[in-house]
């Protein structure tokens, strides 16, 4: 044989050494699926691409907040049930273990270095390095594999050695050849050497324990009971320890163990261990070692290598994977079953029957014995097996007399445990109804693809009765009204069938067809049901019940407070009275054994269900609380009501990150308060920050790590400040406030479940300080500057005051001045008028004179006449007379009197003349008077009874006085003179 073949042999060796060994994995694995339950917990699978790290998870840990982190080959990951993280250490290197003290530091070990993660001022976590306190000789070391508190220190483990830190100084113990694992448990700190010595920790010593046997490697220590921990090694199955005494736990997994390897372990309840492995995925043993579950790739896990476990405070699982992480919801009331694991076909209709599960899917009916012991059947172990005769769409399965029907495609069956017998072939049955109440009914009613068919019941069996003529419609939903032979059912295009039968059930006497006017809200989508002793339609707008009297439809004052308005598809009642609903692909169920203050019932919602359910075929058995079955499209989901109620755990609140947004984002909050030297669950009120005014828009996401119900959280917030009440509830998980004024705000977030539970909010307070000119001194500054202006406004005003008023006072003047001059003017007018009618005195005066000079001159003339005719006697007599009239003539009292009158007409004018020509004469002041008068020479002459002559010759002396030229003329002279002196 040469080398060639020789390594050829190796190969085909090796080979076939590898082939047996994962074939003895694969006959492990499928035993091991026989013995699972058939209720499958939600499952939730993260990939590298979904949480953007490394492949390999190496270890997991839960904070105060529920927040999960994970030891992961690029950094810390961590996750709150919204974002993932990841935080690199600065030599980038894989992090293979943690752990959460009490002050929330975040303790990893890596490659070459420990340290631990912590908040700063913002809540972002920031490394720091513990290498610079190990022994410079002890520095040099490859990977942190565990890390683990105890008495008040905390352990660090490599391959070859353990470092303790305790007070910021670190103690190093060396152990040759090395170190395979370390770990805490009742209090004791235990650590395998890798002579496979186990040694625990005692006052800073190391001391052994016992041996181990052959060349077992611990990979999990746990608490068995009272005084005994539980060993689980990689290969060589699981050990008790009670005090210093080993010794095999021998259980029937004890070769699959060996074979898919023991990677971690730990304890979910007092009967309850859970088992990574390298090959099987994950493993629920009791503590007899009996397989409960095996959840492995065949269960929807993305991989079976599992390199961590950690149990959440809900009591769910997670999963560190070789490529990826998952998430069980080991604790759901929730569990999804497919009685077909291959084809996971729709399923169509559920029946508990004689201890017996029964399912009818879509390819045939499957059925699983139920032990009674087992009160939540989901947790029933087995398999579902086929129901021999039964292929083919199944739509219905009854328990109609004590037997159950089954109708499908090709007919009506009875089904007894695995043997079925035709009833008849007519094509396509929808449903069974008995016509008559109580547990016997003699007629059963079949709804079909064709109308309605009958069934006689006897001698403990069912015959064909045939179909019953005069109604051709598919019958899908049906109610019976006993006692009246009547049967409701409805067609979800054609509407409502309300069909008479006769006494003897043989025949239809006549129907009538319910849709749109006779009160339904339309003619589509309407499904009868009887619900709390009545018949009802389901429809597009609620409830609607029958009006006899009427002989229409109306909405349902009974049902209206129930269900509003909703569109609702399906109704069934369970035992407890409460019923159950699916519209618009939401399940849910009108509670009235869980009522509140403001109503006598409850309504609950089952998100995780939402858009999961058969469309079109929704179907739901309610068997009793902790059994609720819901058809799916693929297979079915159980239900434990009972559990899910009890099940309500407190919600938390997390304010994950508040960020500044504009050109470029920064984070202010990233998740961490920090209350001191410690984490906290609100903020520190010494740590407001204040933001310039420019930086006033926000972001903020929240988030709740009530992990398995992840589907069913709604938030509302409120930013106190600037909101004036709280958000409607909503599952968006982030708000953005942009162009916020300067103040102080709190921005709060709550979080609340389906069931109404809400939790306490958490809040973050932040300032926005003023710009510049929004701070009290430049408001200060502003009032200075307001009042200075309205002083200035005052001071114009008075300016403008002062010289409205001049104004006002030159125009009062201007108005006096006006009305003195028009006084003046109106005294001048007057006594202008005066002056004129003096004037016209003065001239009838003048006149009069004038005119008793001339009567004198001719009185005179007679008289002179008469003398010389008279005798001597008469003479004397007439001399006396004349000698009267020239006395007469020469008084001057007549002119005395004009000239005081004359002055006071004109002003003093005879007066000013004196005054200023005193060497005038008498005769020449009558001469300027009556030239004032404005009289002719001949008026004048008469007046002073001279000659015309006499006048001339007196005004050119009068010139000479007053020395005028002769072209001045003499009135405007004595005008303008008169007035001069005025």
């Amino acid at each position: 044989m040469n080398f060639t073949d020789h390594r050829i042999n190796i190969s085909r060796n090796f080979a076939m050494k590898y082939f047996y060994f994962f074939l003895l994995v694969f006959a492990y694995i499928f035993c091991a699926r026989a013995q699972n339950p058939v209720g499958l917990q939600q499952i939730v699978n993260f990939t590298n691409a979904d949480y953007k790290g490394g492949n390999q998870n190496w270890d997991i840990q839960q904070d105060q907040q529920g927040i999960m982190y994970f030891a992961n080959n690029e950094g810390l990951l961590t996750y709150n049930g919204q974002s993932w993280k990841i935080y690199s250490i600065p030599s980038k290197t894989v992090v293979r273990s943690i752990h959460i003290d009490g002050s929330g530091k975040i303790y990893i070990g890596a490659q070459d270095d420990i340290g631990y993660f912590f908040p700063d001022g913002a809540g972002i976590l920031k490394y720091t390095s513990l290498k610079h306190l190990i022994p410079k000789k002890e520095s040099s070391f490859t990977d942190v594999w565990n890390i683990v508190p105890f008495e008040g220190k905390t352990f660090f483990r490599t391959n070859e050695k353990i470092f303790e830190l305790n007070d910021g100084s670190v103690k190093t113990y060396n152990s040759y050849p090395g170190w395979l694992f370390l770990g805490e448990c009742n209090n004791r700190l235990f650590a395998q050497q890798r002579t496979n010595q186990l040694m625990e920790y005692y006052n800073g010593q190391w001391k052994p324990v016992c041996p181990l046997p052959g060349r077992a490697l611990i990979t999990a220590i746990l608490n068995f009971d009272k005084n005994t921990l539980l060993i689980a090694t990689l290969k060589d199955g699981l050990f008790l320890l009670s005090g210093n005494q080993l010794q095999k736990l021998n259980t029937s997994m004890d070769k699959q163990f060996s074979a898919v390897r023991i990677n971690t372990a730990l304890s979910l309840s007092a009967d309850r261990i859970a088992i990574g492995s390298a090959f099987g995925g994950c493993y629920i043993i009791d503590h007899r070692g009996r397989l409960v579950q095996n959840i492995s790739n065949s269960q929807t896990l993305q991989k079976n290598y599992v390199r961590s476990l950690y149990s959440d405070r809900n009591k769910n699982i997670w999963l560190g994977l070789d490529d990826g992480i998952s998430f069980i919801a080991y604790n759901s009331p929730i569990k999804q079953i497919y009685p077909d694991a291959n084809k996971q076909s729709s399923t169509y209709a559920v029946k508990l029957f004689n201890n017996t599960l029964y399912v009818g899917t879509s390819d045939a009916v499957f059925n699983l014995p139920i032990n009674d012991s087992i009160k939540d059947m989901s947790y029933s172990p087995g398999t579902f097996t086929e129901v021999p005769g039964t292929k083919g769409q199944v739509w219905n399965l009854n328990e109609v007399n004590g037997h159950l029907l089954l109708g499908n495609e090709d007919g009506a069956y009875t089904i007894d445990h695995n043997t079925t017998r035709l009833i008849y072939s007519f094509p396509g049955t929808w449903l069974f109804k008995p016509l008559s109440p109580g547990n016997i009914s003699g007629d059963i009613i079949s709804g079909t693809y064709n109308g309605l068919h009958l069934l006689k019941y006897e001698n403990n069996s069912f015959k064909d009765q045939g179909a019953l003529k005069g109604l051709d419609e598919s019958l899908r939903f049906m109610t019976v009204d006993y006692g009246r032979n009547v049967v409701w059912s409805s067609h979800p295009y054609r509407g409502v069938y309300k069909i008479s039968l006769s006494a003897d059930h043989q025949r239809i006497n006549g129907w009538v067809v319910y849709h749109k006017s006779s009160g339904l809200p339309s003619s589509l989508h309407n499904y009868v049901f009887k619900i709390k002793g009545r018949n009802v339609v389901a429809t597009e707008n609620g409830i609607y019940e029958y009006n006899e009297r009427e002989d229409k439809f109306h909405q349902s004052t009974y049902f209206l407070p129930l269900f509003g308005h909703a569109e609702i598809q399906y109704l069934n009642e369970d035992p407890d009275g409460n019923i159950w609903f699916i519209g618009n692909k939401k399940v849910g169920v009108i509670d009235f054994s869980n009522a509140t203050k403001d109503k006598p019932f409850h309504t609950v919602y089952f998100p995780e269900l939402n858009g999961k359910i058969l469309p079109g075929f929704e179907n739901i058995y309610a068997y009793n609380s902790q059994n609720i079955f819901i058809g799916s499209s693929r297979g079915f989901f159980h239900i434990n009501y009972k559990k899910y109620l009890a099940n309500a755990q407190k919600l938390n609140i997390l304010l994950d990150q508040v960020k500044i947004i504009g050109e470029k984002d920064s984070i202010i909050f990233d998740g961490y308060f920090k209350n001191g030297n410690h984490t906290g669950l609100s903020q520190d009120k010494g740590r407001v920050l204040k933001m310039p005014h420019n930086f006033n828009s926000f972001h903020f996401e929240f988030s709740s790590t009530l992990y398995e119900q992840h589907s069913n959280i709604e938030f509302s917030y409120q930013l106190t400040g600037y909101d004036t009440r709280c958000s409607a509830w909503a599952a968006k998980s982030e708000k953005e406030y942009t162009n916020l004024g300067y103040g102080t705000y709190t921005f709060k977030v709550k979080a609340r479940n389906n069931l109404g539970n809400e939790s306490e909010p958490v809040s973050y307070t932040f300032i926005i300080e003023p710009a510049w000119y929004e701070t009290g001194w430049s408001h200060a500054l502003y009032v200075l500057l307001l009042a200075g202006f309205i002083y200035c406004i005052v001071i114009i005003q008075q300016k403008k005051h002062k010289k409205a008023e001049q104004h006002l006072r030159y125009m009062h003047q201007l108005e006096l001045d006006h009305n003195e001059k028009e006084i003046v003017s109106l005294k001048n007018e007057k006594l202008e008028n005066e002056v004129m009618f003096k004037n016209k005195e003065l001239a009838t005066t003048t006149m009069h004179l004038v005119q008793r000079g001339k009567l004198m001159s001719k009185i005179k003339e007679g008289l002179i006449e008469i003398q010389e005719a008279a005798d001597a006697n008469k003479n004397k007599e007439l001399t006396k007379v004349l000698k009267l009239i020239n006395e007469a003539e020469k008084n001057d009292s007549d002119w005395d009197h004009f000239a005081i009158h004359f002055d006071q007409v004109h002003s003093n004018f005879l007066s000013n003349l004196k005054t200023k020509f005193p060497n005038l004469s008498a005769t020449d002041l009558k001469i300027c008077a009556y030239l004032k008068m404005n009289l002719t020479s001949k008026e004048i002459a008469q007046l002073m009874s001279v000659t015309i002559g006499a006048v001339e010759v007196s005004r050119y002396r009068l010139r000479k006085k007053l020395n005028l030229p002769q072209n001045v003329n003499l009135f405007d002279h004595l005008v303008q003179a008169t007035s001069k002196t005025l």
